[in-house]
């Protein structure tokens, strides 16, 4: 019971970030050229985009986990 509220808690949370920032980016490290011990390193700026319906399902999945879960116990 007790975890089923939390998923509930964690994706309506996770779900009203989602709406107010709409997305997140990310830094990853990648090999350029390799030329012997040598090695040429760029960091590239990635973006991800979170939809809005995406957003919205999981609060209303938060929300019905909390009550599903709430009359259970």
């Amino acid at each position: 019971m007790q975890a089923t509220k939390l998923i509930g808690i964690v994706l309506i949370i996770a779900g009203a970030l989602g709406l107010v920032y709409g997305g997140f980016s990310y830094t990853k490290e990648t090999t350029a050229a390799k030329i012997g011990p040598l090695e040429l390193k760029v960091d590239e700026q990635k973006d991800v985009n979170v939809p809005v319906w995406a957003g919205i399902a999981a609060i209303v999945a938060g929300g019905l986990l909390l009550v599903v879960g709430g009359k259970r116990g």
